[in-house]
């Protein structure tokens, strides 16, 4: 497509006068409690310590341990304990990728993510066991095919370890956490797509079908819930039996939405993002946050925490994100490098295995950043353009600092959860006009 040099094109010209606010940094308050890093080994093991789990693991028997894609705090070394705990019950451990179609759907692509995480043969002390083959187990009541990993399903027995947390696209008793890594994760690109065949508005419902056809064919001896609070920090580690999962996973969920990260702010005319990506969230940024939920009649119960922004500008990918895009479709302005960062080999595979194809399509894109937040700007309707409001973060995962523009200092002012940390600033942008 033609498209011409950053210098003077259409849109540079249509932005020119548009002017940006200055900015100032602002610190949000919120609960910090977490386990150090260093206390964490010592915490795992004395989850799996428990009698309702440790029984479950035998003297010589294969232990598949499941490793996802999200960008899970401290992930190697809560993997590593595990493998280690595995080790030391006298059972044969191995971890596998269990990330649905994440990696672009591919051996390669999910040994890719794994790495990035540091998770390893050689970091891990066992195999590294990774297939897209997958065994068909039954069908659920509602007669939808279910599927599991190869690996996992030749194994003596599972332990699904995975981040317990709110949706980004539907609600109900169990979302994001370990039934989500059994059906999704372990289901590969298969099976995956089978349980997304019914929409998101059914998926709440329709899970735990999955699950429980997965569960009465798989040996699962032990669930790890990791929990997190708004720093990215591992804030709770529920060791649990397969009988458990099923019963307390809800309630880990509803602790779990107490400790997400928003934006306290309620409304904005521009949200800018700096980067998103698959280790901030399913869906790059993090609906919960940004209010851009890709599936929005599906995602609504009152979980507290969306910013409702008129635009959202999205400047870049993360270099974990390995090209992946997903996300992108609902902001409504991007940077052109952004664009040729995606990888469509590794994005599409996920609008088709969801079937949610909207969150895949670019959106209107500019050469610089600079252009990218003005476009924005001057597209919104009925505001103050003169005293626009504008919130900039790095990425729906690191809220402890955010900017804001001047227009919003007075309501910063106001709010218990919010603190000015800084003075007016320009933006900054390069000769480039760029941010970096």
């Amino acid at each position: 497509m033609a498209f011409e040099s950053k210098k003077n094109n259409v849109t540079e010209q249509l932005c020119a006068t548009v002017k940006l606010p200055k900015m100032v940094r602002v610190r949000q308050s919120f609960d910090p409690t977490h386990i150090e890093p260093a206390d964490l080994p010592a915490v795992v093991r004395g989850e799996l310590l428990r009698e309702a789990v440790r029984q479950n693991i035998k003297p010589g028997m294969s232990i598949g341990i499941t490793c996802g894609s999200r960008g899970i705090a401290n992930i190697a070394i809560i993997i590593k304990t595990i493998v280690d705990f595995v080790k030391e019950c006298g059972a044969e451990p191995f971890v596998f990728p269990a990330m649905g179609s994440h990696g672009g759907a591919t051996v390669p692509g999910q040994l890719d993510v794994l790495k990035s995480y540091n998770v390893t043969e050689e970091t891990m002390g066992c195999p590294i066991k990774a297939t897209m083959e997958t065994v068909y187990l039954g069908d659920t009541v509602e007669g939808s095919p279910v599927y599991i990993d190869k690996n996992a399903h030749e194994a003596d027995g599972v332990i699904l370890c995975g981040r317990i947390k709110a949706h980004t696209a539907f609600r109900g008793p169990y979302e994001s956490g370990l039934m989500k890594m059994a059906v999704i994760g372990m289901g590969k690109q298969h099976g995956a797509e089978s349980v997304h065949e019914s929409g998101f508005n059914n998926m709440g419902r329709v899970m735990p079908q999955f699950a429980r056809v997965i569960f009465d064919h798989t040996n699962v001896v032990a669930g790890v819930g990791l929990i997190e609070n708004a720093f990215d920090q591992t804030f709770k580690v529920a060791g649990l039996s397969a009988a458990e999962i099923w019963e307390k996973e809800p309630e880990l969920l509803k602790e779990a939405k107490t400790k997400m990260g928003r934006i306290w702010i309620e409304k904005t005319d521009v949200l800018v993002v700096d980067k998103i990506g698959k280790n901030f969230s399913g869906d790059g940024m993090d609906p919960n946050v940004t209010g851009a939920f890709a599936c929005p009649e599906s995602a609504k119960d009152g979980t507290p925490g969306p910013i409702d922004a008129q635009r959202i500008v999205v400047l870049d990918l993360t270099d974990e994100t390995h090209g992946n895009a997903n996300g992108i479709g609902v902001a409504d302005v991007t940077t052109k490098r952004l664009v040729d960062k995606t990888d469509v080999d590794i994005t599409y595979p996920n609008a088709v295995t969801s079937t949610v194809v909207n969150i895949v399509k670019m959106p209107i894109f500019t050469h610089t950043d600079e252009s990218a937040v003005k476009l924005a700007l001057r597209t919104c309707n009925m505001i103050d353009k003169e005293n626009p409001r504008i919130v900039h973060i790095e990425n729906t995962m690191e809220l402890g600092h955010i900017w804001v523009s001047e227009a919003l200092i007075d309501e910063v002012k106001a709010h218990p959860n919010l603190e000015i940390d800084g003075e007016l600033e320009d933006w900054g942008f390069d000769e480039n006009g760029n941010l970096w």
